[in-house]
């Protein structure tokens, strides 16, 4: 062999070894703490991609990443340029989520790639042991110190043999006055993805089940006025992607994109993983990866509350009546009432403030409805106008203070553009100065709100308990939402459902119409699924004399935030059951959504050895109030009524 050749082969094999090794930098990997959880991070035909698997088995598959912005595309001809990894660790406390006191450790990764241009922009991955949330982050370009973000190709593709648990997103200015997209849509459950073609996507989060291997849930953190809200494209080319708001929202009103600053970065997508559904119940990504923008101007008192409106209606929105009302909170112990819309129109603020001060004789303090619009929608309840603007608003808010109004309900958003995360932040911010709380109703989904804003205490983004007085569908479904809520809708933020109706008839008379469906004992257990640090709930006056005492000694006990969440047993759409802490009590509660009785033998490990107390429907599903003692393995058989349920306590 001559020496020219040998010069050949050994030049060959030089660059084959090249090749590999700059394969080797390009693709990049990082675990969670334990190892269980990987993602993987490469470019392939010039486009960013990665993989998602759990204890080998793979949940993702070579999903797109990347985003094209007015300044250039970073989604084709893009480079590999450099990786670094690290650790971070916290712990903090949290007031009004599904857990008080948090510790979070990650392991991070931060890829950096470039464009044919040369502009670089780093996709940075945090991942934990059951959790992994990334994002873009953008450098200045230059003399380029602000970009419009319009469009994200960042994918989610899974095995074949998915299944989506997925909520349709409603199109744009249709439903009540126009109002809609507001997450108020049914679910599409157990279904092949190929069957997943919704017209507008699927609203966040998103839940999938992979066939022997686990469950996954998609959704976003961190969106306030940097960034527009997303949401999940139907099933297309084997895949999901991210989508923007369509433009149709708000009217047609705003950019569908972000506007941004440089440096500056998207909002975090979130991938909880596990074999399981217990990562998925007690994850704490949302609020994991931001942090508070603003600090509490006052300590914010959390608790129950009473609402005429929801089964009483708007004829119910007069002094005598909201009196009633006031008096049932105080009877039941509650620290709220909730007046609902036409209040400044039936009742007028000089007649609001002898209410607010007679309320307070009572202990019971004022929440006030009001509506959103100015001009993005049709809505026309009262008080109008007075939110839309900051000079309306701060004249609204100082006006609150001095007649000590606590919150507000503001209603009818219904779009996801910037514009409107912009509106429902500056809302937060200015009613924080005036130390009011806030509840958002006709409203996106919160995305890591609850730790972003100290004065927010829930949106509604559900289809909630209003439904149940107007639709026989929702009804029928009743218990089929509440077995899918704390696996989906609840899980990532708090739900302001407004449940807990004693009624047999969802009407003033009480007597015959819209007839609940479900047990007494299912809407005592809803108080404690449904997590929401101020609960509105639906009893009437009526109910202090027609339901059994010791459920209104239930609810006079029952907390509203926790201290821990603990996945027990259940399947989204047939049944659920949690276990809920606050301080040394533990509330452990389950609904069955099927025809059924359900009998089932469940751990708990947190009452073992205890005597408790059960709430439970009989044969009849009649409700009945027993002390029964756990055993000393924790282990115990209980049985759910068809559009029943149960509570165990030790309160």
């Amino acid at each position: 062999m001559s020496l020219t050749t040998n010069a050949k082969i050994c030049f060959g094999l030089y660059l084959l070894f090249n090749s590999f090794l700059t394969s080797a930098q390009e693709k990049s990997t990082v675990s969670s703490p334990d190892g269980n959880l990987e993602v993987q991070v490469w470019i392939a035909d010039g486009q960013a991609q990665y993989a998602v698997s759990y204890k080998d088995n793979t949940m993702l598959v070579n999903s797109p990443l990347g985003l094209i912005t007015n300044e250039g595309d970073f989604t084709t001809d893009m480079a590999f340029v450099s990786s670094s990894q690290d650790e971070i660790s916290k712990e903090y406390n949290q007031d009004r989520i599904k857990v008080s006191a948090i510790t979070y450790n990650a392991n991070n990764l931060i890829y950096t790639v470039k464009n044919g241009e040369g502009n670089e922009i780093s996709i940075h991955f945090q991942v934990s042991d059951n959790d992994i949330a990334f994002r873009y982050e953008l450098p200045k370009w230059g003399e380029t110190t602000v970009c419009v973000v319009e469009e994200e190709t960042t994918g989610f593709r899974f095995p074949n043999s998915a299944t989506a648990f997925l909520s349709p997103m409603m199109k744009p200015m249709t439903g009540f006055a126009r109002t809609a997209p507001s997450y108020e849509s049914g679910y599409t459950v157990q279904t092949p993805m190929e069957q997943t073609n919704a017209e507008f996507g699927y609203v966040f989060p998103s839940l999938f089940q992979i066939a022997d291997r686990g469950w996954v849930l998609l959704s976003e953190t961190g969106v306030g006025s940097n960034y527009n809200a997303a949401h999940l494209s139907n099933y297309t080319g084997g895949l999901y992607n991210i989508q923007y708001p369509q433009m149709e929202q708000n009217n047609g009103f705003g950019s569908t994109g972000a506007q941004i600053g440089l440096p500056g970065h998207t909002p975090w997508r979130t991938i909880t993983v596990g074999e399981s559904l217990k990562p998925i119940v007690e994850t704490t990504i949302p609020f994991d990866v931001v942090e508070p923008l603003y600090e509490a101007s006052q300590s914010y008192q959390f608790g129950k509350g009473t609402w005429s409106w929801i089964v009483w209606q708007d004829n119910s929105m007069n002094y005598e009546d909201q009196v009633e009302y006031i008096d049932l909170a105080a009877a039941m112990d509650f620290e709220y009432i909730l007046i609902d819309a036409w209040w400044d129109k039936n009742i007028g603020y000089d007649r609001m403030e002898e209410l607010i001060q007679y309320a307070n004789s009572k202990g019971v303090d004022v929440f006030l409805w009001y509506n959103s619009n100015g001009s993005a929608n049709d809505a026309f309840q009262t008080p109008l106008n007075k939110m839309n603007t900051s000079m309306a608003r701060k004249a609204e808010m100082e006006w609150m203070k001095e007649v000590g109004v606590k919150g507000i309900k503001v209603d009818f958003f219904g779009g996801d553009k910037q514009v409107t995360m912009r509106y429902y932040e500056d809302i937060l911010v200015e009613a924080n100065e005036y130390g009011l709380m806030v509840i958002f109703h006709g409203a996106t989904l919160p995305r890591g709100w609850e730790r972003m804003y100290p004065n927010f205490v829930g949106s509604e983004a559900v289809i909630a308990s209003e439904m149940l007085i107007f639709v026989q569908d929702t009804r029928e479904k009743e218990a089929f939402y509440a077995s899918l809520h704390p696996f989906i809708r609840n899980t990532v933020g708090s739900m302001e459902y407004g449940g807990v109706l004693l009624n047999n008839f969802l009407n003033r008379g009480n007597e015959r119409g819209q007839e609940r469906l479900t047990t007494d004992i299912f809407q005592l257990a809803t108080g404690v699924l449904f997590q929401n640090p101020v609960q509105m709930f639906g009893l009437t006056p009526n109910n202090l004399t027609d339901v059994p005492e010791f459920e209104l000694d239930f609810l006079r006990k029952l907390p509203t935030t926790w201290d821990e969440t603990i996945y027990i047993d259940g399947y989204p759409g047939k049944y659920t059951i949690i276990a809920r802490r606050s301080g040394e009590h533990w509330y452990i509660a389950g609904v069955n959504a099927e025809e059924e009785v359900k009998t089932l033998t469940i751990n708990l490990p947190m009452v073992k050895g205890k005597s408790v107390s059960l709430y439970n429907d009989d044969k009849k599903r009649q409700p009945t109030l027993n002390s029964v003692k756990i055993g000393n393995d924790g282990a115990y058989t209980v049985s759910m009524q068809p559009r029943g349920g149960f509570v165990i306590t030790d309160n």
